[in-house]
């Protein structure tokens, strides 16, 4: 069985990764019959039924919430670590190390950077999905990346969360040029994100694929695929106002 998470789908039970969550894009090893509630595609099966579907959406949504919860501890523990860190930074400093307040002014922007991301994998947001012209995220979330997509190009979704998705893909893939496009897929935006050089890895790993994961996957209902070149695909739902 494959259940959907987010804007993707897990297999059941080894937890394999396949997306978007739509019915022209079945997953590998079938033939499968899709499973939906309410027209809403949940997961993909051998054989279907109301039950089977049920059964699919409940362990979707599971397996959403356990991803969130250990992303959210991990990013909790590398927070109190930073914390304890400036403590004894700043200690040291009052009593008698003073040039330690350049470090102490470090470490302080770092726990400010952890306690954002930890911020960003708890809360979901608040703002209702509308239609986002993709141009305008890019502009705020990715100024200096050269662009190659049509102007009209819109997805559904909270601008706010479109913007933290993109400026922490900028954040885990920058040092190099941006070089991003978008093309449309079915009833998806793929807007794909490459750097070269590829990336240095991020000092907590956590704020990198994880975070945006659950960004795009949960957020935004949609799909992230990320490859071995220094690239990432993100799905994303085409407006279909526009």
């Amino acid at each position: 069985m494959w259940v959907r998470v987010g804007g993707g789908m897990e297999s059941v039970p080894d937890r394999k990764r396949h997306g978007p969550a739509d019915t022209a894009f079945p997953p590998p090893g079938g033939p499968w019959e899709p499973l939906a509630l309410g027209g809403h595609l949940v997961g993909w099966a051998e054989r279907g039924g109301l039950a089977t579907a049920r059964r699919s959406a409940e362990m979707g949504a599971r397996i959403a919430e356990e991803e969130r919860t250990h992303l959210v501890g991990r990013l909790g523990h590398k927070l109190r670590s930073a914390v304890l860190a400036l403590q004894e930074s700043a200690r040291q400093a009052a009593f008698g190390r003073p040039e330690l307040m350049e470090t102490v002014f470090e470490q302080a922007q770092e726990v400010g950077r952890r306690a954002a991301a930890l911020e960003a994998a708890a809360n979901a947001p608040k703002e209702r999905p509308r239609g986002v012209v993709l141009g305008a995220v890019l502009n705020g979330a990715m100024p200096f990346a050269t662009r190659r997509m049509p102007d009209d190009a819109a997805v559904l979704g909270s601008e706010p969360a479109l913007v933290e998705a993109f400026t922490r893909l900028r954040d885990w893939l920058g040092g190099g040029n941006l070089d991003v496009t978008a093309q449309a897929v079915g009833a998806w935006w793929k807007v794909s994100v490459c750097s070269d050089p590829e990336p240095a890895p991020l000092p907590v790993p956590e704020m990198g694929e994880p975070l945006i994961r659950l960004i795009v996957d949960t957020h935004l209902n949609g799909w992230l695929d990320v490859g071995s070149d220094g690239c990432a695909d993100v799905y994303l739902p085409a407006y279909a106002g526009r």
